[in-house]
């Protein structure tokens, strides 16, 4: 078979230098494309990381939990979900 892009017994007839130049092309979106998408992943990555991060080193604030760290402590673990309901109000009762 011969044409643009088949076999032509030699090898494969990539349809001369334009075929080189598209091929490299090809490949260097290919190359771009998984860059982008690796980026992506990385700054989602870290927004959830620093969004915990931020909850963690928040200053408390004007309000009734300033006295009782831990309590505070133990509302932002049962708010991102680190501990459940019950585990939650055995704690409080602790405290």
């Amino acid at each position: 078979m011969t044409g643009c892009w088949g076999w032509d017994g030699m090898g494969w007839n990539g349809g001369g230098p334009w075929g080189l130049v598209s091929g490299f092309l090809l490949l260097l979106f290919l190359i771009a494309v998984v860059i982008g998408v690796i980026l992506v992943v990385r700054v989602l990555l870290d927004r959830e990381s620093r969004g915990r991060a931020e909850l963690r080193t928040t200053p408390p604030s004007a309000g009734g939990s300033d006295a009782r760290p831990a309590l505070r402590i133990l509302e932002e673990r049962y708010a991102l979900g680190e501990i459940d309901r019950q585990e939650f109000l055995e704690r409080k009762k602790g405290l």
